[in-house]
Formats: C-alpha cells, sequence, structure tokens
C-alpha cells in the first residue's frame, strides 16, 4: 500500500495585506465563508440588497446551538485543531460563524474534522487553502463601513501538490520507490559481497603472497638426464624376429630405476650417504619448508618426494631428473649421488638374470658329462666280463658254418655219385659217409655257439644285445653332452647381451639462481584456488537456501 503524502503548510506574508493582518490580531470579530481561489485573493465585494453572512447564519441556528458550542469548547481543543477545523467545514461547503461552530457543523454531518483523511483531503490539484487569515473589506449598499471577516486562508501564487494521484501518477511513484529499493538492496548485496571476497579470498590470496615473496627460501634446482642401454643396442626377439628399439626393450627397466628412485629405500640410503634430513632440518629453512629434527621417516620422505622430481619418456627412453635444495652445490651432489643408486640398481636389475641362466646352462653341461660317463663306465664293464667284439665273434662263426655246409654239400654230390655206379666202392661209401656225419655234428655244433648260454655266461646273441645298447646309451649321451656345450655358449652370449648400463646425457651442475619458490604464479594459483573454494561453498549454499525455502 502507498501513503498519501503530507503536504507543507506555508504562511505568506503579503505587503497588500499586512494591514488585514493586524486588524486580525487586534481581535476582529470573523465572520463570513472562504472562497479558495486558483489565482491572488482579492475581495469580493458585497452586492446590493445582500444581508450579512453573521446575521443569515444566526437566523439558522437552532435552540441548542449555544450549548453544544459550549461542550465544544470545554474539549479544550487547541488552536490548530480549530482552525483546521474551519477549512474542512468551507471544504464541504458549510458556513460556520466560528471555529467552535465549525466543530458543530461538521459533527452534525457525520464527519470527524480531525480524522487523517479528512486533513490530506484539504490539499487538491485544482483548489488549495492557505493558513493566514485576512480582513476581507466589503462595503454594504449606501453605506462606507467596511465588514469585518474571520481570518482566511489566503492561496499562494503557486499550488500545492494534490494528495489524490492519478493512476499514472501512482503507478510511476510506485515504481520509482520499487526501483530505489532495489537500488538500495543491491548495494547492500555488492557490499556485502566484496566483504565477503575481501575476507576469504582476497586476504588469503595477500598473505599468500607475501609469503612466496618475504619468508619462503628460495630453492635451486639440479637437472640430470639418463638413458637404459642394453650390450647389444636392442632389446630381445620382437614380432616376426625383429628387434625392439631400446628405448622399447629398455622400458621395463627404466620404470623400475624411476620406482626405485621415488622410494623410501633411496631417501633413507641418501640420508645416510650425503644426510639429507640433516640439510632440511637447518634453523635458516622457513618453518613451512623446514623439517623437524625429531621428525619421522614418513615426514622426510613427503619432503623427498617434494624436492625430488623424475620423470620417464618412453618415446625417446630418457629418465630425466629434478633435485631441489637450499644450497645449490648440496643439491648437485644429492643428483650425482641418486645416479649412482640407479646405475647399481640397474646393474642388479639383470645380474639376477644373468646368472641364472649361466648357472642352469652350467648345471646342464655337468649332468651331460655325468651321464656320458656313466655310459662309457657300463660299455667297458660289459666289454670286460664277456667277448670283446660279438658281433665279430659271429661273423666269423657264421662264416665257419658257411664252409662246413659248403664240405657238407660237397661230400653229399660224392657219395651220391659213388651210389650211383653198378658196382660201387665200399671203402669211399664209407668214407664219404663218416665225413658226412662228421660235418653236420660240427655244423650243430657252431649253431649252438649262436644261440645257446655257456655255463657262468649269456649266451653271444645277448651279450651283442647288451652291448649295442650299452653303445646307444654312450651316443646319447654324447649328443646330449654337445647339446649342453651349445647351450651354455648360447646363454653366455644371451647374457651378454642382457647386461644394462646406464648411460649419462646430461650431467648435473649446480644451479646460481634460485627456481623456486615461483612466486607469480603460486600467488595466482593461490588466488584461482581460494575463489574456486568461495564459489563452490556460495553455490552449495544457495542451493540448500533453495531447498530449504521451497
Amino acid at each position: 500500500m502507498t501513503t498519501k503524502p503530507k503536504a507543507r503548510k506555508f504562511r505568506i506574508r503579503r505587503a497588500a495585506d499586512a494591514d488585514e493582518h493586524a486588524n486580525v490580531r487586534q481581535g476582529a470579530a470573523p465572520s463570513g465563508d472562504v472562497r479558495p481561489t486558483d489565482g491572488p485573493h482579492t475581495p469580493e465585494p458585497q452586492q446590493q440588497g445582500d444581508a450579512p453572512r453573521s446575521d443569515a447564519a444566526s437566523s439558522t441556528r437552532e435552540p441548542g446551538t449555544s450549548q453544544n458550542i459550549d461542550d465544544i469548547r470545554n474539549e479544550g481543543l487547541t488552536g490548530r485543531q480549530l482552525r483546521i477545523a474551519r477549512r474542512v467545514a468551507h471544504k464541504h461547503g458549510l458556513a460556520p460563524t466560528s471555529d467552535f461552530d465549525a466543530v458543530r457543523l461538521l459533527r452534525a454531518k457525520g464527519i470527524d474534522p480531525f480524522h487523517r483523511a479528512s486533513i490530506l483531503d484539504l490539499v487538491t490539484t485544482d483548489k488549495t487553502e492557505t493558513d493566514i487569515g485576512a480582513l476581507v473589506p466589503a462595503k454594504e449598499q449606501g453605506t462606507d463601513t467596511p465588514r469585518v471577516q474571520l481570518p482566511q486562508t489566503i492561496s499562494p501564487q503557486t499550488t500545492l501538490p494534490s494528495s489524490q494521484l492519478s493512476p499514472a501518477d501512482r503507478r510511476s511513484e510506485e515504481i520509482m520507490r520499487i526501483q530505489r529499493d532495489i537500488g538500495k538492496r543491491r548495494r547492500r548485496k555488492l557490499l556485502l559481497l566484496l566483504t565477503r571476497l575481501a575476507a576469504f579470498v582476497f586476504l588469503p590470496t595477500l598473505l599468500a603472497g607475501y609469503y612466496y615473496y618475504a619468508v619462503a627460501t628460495p630453492m635451486y634446482a639440479t637437472k640430470s638426464e639418463f638413458l637404459i642401454l642394453s650390450a647389444d643396442g636392442g632389446g630381445g626377439g620382437g614380432m616376426g624376429g625383429f628387434k625392439l628399439p631400446s628405448q622399447f626393450a629398455t622400458g621395463q627397466d627404466a620404470v623400475a630405476t624411476q620406482s626405485y628412485l621415488l622410494s623410501k629405500d633411496a631417501m633413507l640410503r641418501l640420508d645416510r650417504d650425503v644426510g639429507f634430513r640433516d640439510h632440511f632440518s637447518q634453523p635458516w629453512i622457513d618453518p613451512i619448508q623446514r623439517l623437524k629434527p625429531d621428525a619421522s621417516n614418513e615426514k622426510a620422505y613427503k619432503v623427498y618426494k617434494k624436492y625430488m622430481k623424475i620423470g620417464y619418456d618412453p618415446t625417446e627412453g630418457v629418465l630425466r631428473m629434478e633435485i631441489s635444495s637450499a644450497d645449490p652445490e648440496v643439491s648437485a651432489e644429492f643428483s650425482r649421488k641418486l645416479i649412482t643408486y640407479a646405475e647399481e640398481r640397474v646393474d642388479d636389475l639383470s645380474r639376477r638374470k644373468r646368472e641364472d641362466a649361466v648357472e642352469s646352462s652350467t648345471t646342464s653341461l655337468a649332468e651331460a658329462k655325468e651321464e656320458r660317463r656313466e655310459a662309457q663306465r657300463k660299455l667297458v664293464t660289459m666289454q670286460e666280463g664277456t667277448v670283446l667284439d660279438p658281433e665279430g665273434e659271429i661273423a666269423n662263426i657264421r662264416s665257419l658254418i658257411g664252409n662246413v655246409e659248403l664240405q657238407l654239400q660237397e661230400k653229399q654230390l660224392a657219395l651220391n655219385t659213388q651210389m650211383n655206379n653198378a658196382r660201387p666202392n665200399n671203402a669211399k661209401v664209407e668214407a664219404l659217409t663218416s665225413e658226412i656225419l662228421v660235418l653236420q655234428r660240427e655244423q650243430i655244433k657252431q649253431r649252438a655257439r649262436l644261440t645257446d648260454a655257456a655255463e657262468g655266461s649269456a649266451s653271444l646273441a645277448s651279450q651283442t644285445a647288451d652291448i649295442q645298447m650299452a653303445q646307444a646309451d654312450l651316443l646319447t649321451a654324447d649328443m646330449v653332452l654337445q647339446a649342453a656345450l651349445e647351450a651354455q655358449r648360447m646363454t653366455a652370449s644371451e647374457a651378454n647381451k642382457q647386461v644394462r648400463y646406464l648411460t649419462v646425457s646430461v650431467n648435473p651442475v649446480a644451479s646460481q639462481d634460485a627456481s623456486y619458490p615461483r612466486a607469480f604464479e603460486n600467488t595466482i594459483l593461490a588466488f584461482l584456488v581460494f575463489a574456486g573454494i568461495y564459489l563452490m561453498i556460495s553455490l552449495t549454499a544457495s542451493i540448500l537456501r533453495e531447498q530449504v525455502s521451497s
């Protein structure tokens, strides 16, 4: 809702009415009505035949008027209230004889002259009333005596603003009030936003910048680069029998070396050798970067990982290392020690594999030699217990059997020839018959030598089979021994190829200028971090507030 504006009262004293106002102050009897005009007030001449207004008003007074006026007078109304009552009465077209009569007439019509709405309605856009009274001289028809009137409100030259605004003016006023309210709230919110930004973003950023520029201890970085190469300049067999490039063949070794240099084991070894913990515990280092003398290994390891940076480029196979410390010479010493540790670690990574391969091949060769020696010993033992050359002996027996069969066949032919004669020679027949019998017995004997076993020994055929098996075992042992010798040579060659070498391409050199802290970059980063945190918290609070309000 909008309240009606309060119009200010202006008391205008004009030179033309000075005498009339003086007469009013001397106690002239008030009478007459007031006609508000839009222009300057001029006394209105009395028409001929008109009776004085006071007489006309007195003639219309009712019998109980004096008593009512006395009651109103006893109410103790102020002069300002009485003047307001007279003005309201004139507003409603009444003709009171006095201020108290104006109150009486208004109350008779059911109008409260002292109500707020009645007072504000006095100000209009087309008619206005003034607060000062004046005497309006009037001459009656045929007489020179002026008529004395009551103090009147003189209209000023400029009209007062009306309390009844038009809809357009009221809408414009309402819009202006809303705009002023919105502007005031925007300025208040902007001030609160600037306050929060100053407290949660600008002040922390200022403190961070002060630390980086004035408090932080400068750190000197030492950079170095090294490669891990194999003995033959390439890896093992790849797809299709092709060899892999060195940076891919040694990739696992490079990753393992990187992990070792970033491990707690390397930090403890560096501390034992060159005093890593003592260096970062010196009192002239700022409190944030300083390591406590009695700090645990975990806290020291956090500092080690903070100032130890190592990266591996798989495309080039290069390990890049950067060590930072408060002293450039100490930083270079740390870098050289870590390169030494990396070289030892690379040797250890391939040594176990090479030693295992060579040891396995050596063991296989020794076993092959022992088997061959045992087979040779077994063959000699069998040859010593039996015929030295069973196959030759069998060949001789077979040759002898063949000769006996040939002679037996000849004797059979000769005997048949004698038996075909009409008168065979008995002596020759008997001789041939006895020879045939002897040859047959010899043939049976020689054949028995091949298959029958003698006392205390096996047959010649069995002995021949055993000796042949022993000879076969010996031949197998010889082949196994030859393969073991070849495997040992191959293993030694592969072991030599698997040797890894650490080659330093960029040697560590002490820096002359401090590399850290990067004050400007770190300050900008701190500002972005604090701004992001503030924005995230603000958005979260806004979302929660919206959820709660809905």
